[in-house]
């Protein structure tokens, strides 16, 4: 049951990461911000797979699964641009809901993809649960502000299309591989893909104006990230996709408690009901797996 608590760690480092990455994309362009926290996630990986003994081991990775965590990458690339995208210009609870959404899919899709179907009526009534807690969450707040733009919904929505595609493309490419290095290896394929973007529309040079404070809190923000993704990846490898996710997407928690106190973004009693169904809906997973 080790993997369990590793998905409870993962999911207390990536809410973290939502606060710690708001506060520091209040002035900062949101691609560029991406591009250096992945930096410093990258450094972090790279010392987890020096420390665990794992980096002789690369040369014993089959071909498929390079593939595959490279499209695990990929898709973590996009779900990270598109994410905080939607951080920069829009409410962190209203975005986060909607990035958690990712669980939904990610659920069915193990369901289907690895036959995780021990339980299954119970795996999709508590699906069901997490849907309308979602659905609570986010419908609120989009009818409070009818004249607010829509760019972060759309953002959100494709932030956590993409995180439900990382996880199983995650679970199918570090099956045979050691957690840490199949997270530095996708970690570098995000690296890639997050300065491209950067460099492409000319964001490079906004280097020389961040502001310090902001660059301290995106730095921590990716040692939030590189934590949260070290034991997500060995929950992944250990354990089932469909109870891992749901317990990783309990980050939502610690975000909104953070945003309340950090920055006074109340939640509506629609929207705490919503919370409460997410996390039973989650509890009800983990109990019935």
């Amino acid at each position: 049951m080790i993997w369990i608590i590793a998905a409870i760690l993962s999911a207390f480092f990536a809410g973290l990461t939502s606060i710690l990455a708001k506060c520091g994309i209040r002035k900062t362009d949101s691609d560029l911000a991406t591009a250096l926290r992945t930096v410093v996630v990258l450094i972090f990986s790279w010392i987890m797979v020096l420390v665990v003994g794992s980096l002789s081991s690369i040369t014993q990775i089959e071909p498929r699964s390079f593939v595959l965590l490279i499209l695990s990458g990929l898709a973590t690339g996009a779900s990270w641009i598109c994410y905080f995208k939607a951080l920069s210009v829009g409410d962190i609870n209203k975005v986060v809901p909607i990035d958690k959404s990712s669980t939904v899919l990610a659920v069915l899709l193990a369901i289907i993809c690895f036959g995780e179907t021990s339980n299954l009526a119970m795996k999709l009534i508590a699906t069901l649960i997490l849907a309308v807690g979602i659905f609570l969450m986010v419908e609120k707040k989009q009818r409070e502000e009818k004249q607010e733009s829509k760019t972060w919904l759309i953002y959100a929505v494709l932030a956590a299309v993409f995180a439900a595609l990382t996880s199983i493309l995650a679970k199918m490419g570090i099956s045979g591989v050691e957690s840490n290095l199949g997270t530095a290896i996708r970690t570098g394929v995000v690296l890639i893909m997050a300065w491209i973007i950067v460099f492409t529309r000319g964001k490079q040079r906004q280097l020389r104006v961040i502001d310090k404070k902001e660059l301290l809190f995106i730095g921590l923000s990716g040692i939030a990230t590189g934590a949260s993704w070290l034991f997500y990846y060995y929950a992944i490898q250990n354990g089932e996709v469909s109870v891992v996710v749901p317990i990783d997407k309990l980050s939502i928690i610690v975000t909104v408690a953070f945003s309340y106190v950090v920055f006074k973004e109340k939640l509506s009693r629609k929207a705490f009901f919503g919370l409460c169904l997410m996390v039973i809906g989650t509890l009800l997973m983990v109990f019935f797996k």
